[in-house]
Parts: structure tokens; sequence; C-alpha cells
């Protein structure tokens, strides 16, 4: 089974003074730790709502100093079931964000490219689709 699991995470960014800025920042500052082992993973500003409902901007901003939600998104292969995927996830990301609080937002099964192939009418895809694995 493949997975796609997005992963929440808090970072704090310094000397900033808006909440785009601290975005940005925390964006560049994610993908600099992440690369270049997880540069397949995706790194999205993540979404905030308070508690009527109200939709927050991803930075909170106070004395120059900001926390940042976001979304970080990694496809895992060959898992058993959707909480090893969590797991490898949580692992993978955490080892390279160290002191950065995590948490899995989602966990969703994506179909692999040999599923696609084996579900097509034309055999040449199947061909295709096996040699590519």
């Amino acid at each position: 089974m493949n997975c796609r699991v997005v992963v929440e995470a808090a970072v704090p960014v310094y000397d900033v003074e808006t909440a785009d800025e601290a975005v940005r920042i925390a964006i560049s500052k994610t993908g600099e730790m992440l690369n270049p082992d997880l540069n397949y993973v995706e790194i999205e500003a993540g979404t905030r709502t308070a508690p009527s409902g109200e939709e927050l901007p991803p930075a909170f901003v106070a004395a120059d100093e900001a926390l940042v939600a976001l979304e970080l998104s990694m496809d895992v292969f060959n898992v058993e079931r959707a909480e090893h995927a969590r797991r490898v996830a949580r692992k993978e990301i955490g080892q390279r964000l160290r002191n950065i609080p995590l948490a899995v937002l989602d966990v969703v099964e994506i179909e692999s490219k040999s599923d696609d192939a084996e579900s097509g009418d034309d055999a040449d895809d199947t061909a295709v689709g096996d040699t590519a694995r």
C-alpha cells in the first residue's frame, strides 16, 4: 500500500514584522533543513481556524517573533497500513526537523502506477508500467 501523509509543523521564526514574512522565512528554513535528503517533501503554509470557525493566518506574530503552521506532504511507499505510513513520515521528517513539534494531520491511500496500469485496457500501457518500477 502507498500513502500520502500530511504532517503539521510548528516552526519558530525570529526578527519578523508580518505574518507573510514569517511564512516565507519558515518555508525557506524548513526547506533548508529537509534538503537534500528529503527534497521530495512538499511544503505549504498550514491552515488555522479559531474556535468560532474564523480562518486565521498560518503565522502568529508577537514581539517580532512568530510561530508558523506549515503542512509537509510526503508519499510513503510499500507500507502495511496507514499507521505504518504515519510512523515512517514522522520519523523521516522528525529526524531533520529537530526541536520542531510535529503532528500527523492526514493519511490517504494513493494508487501506485502499477495499479493504474493493471486497470487499463491497453496491454502496452501495462508493460510500460511494469518496467518503470
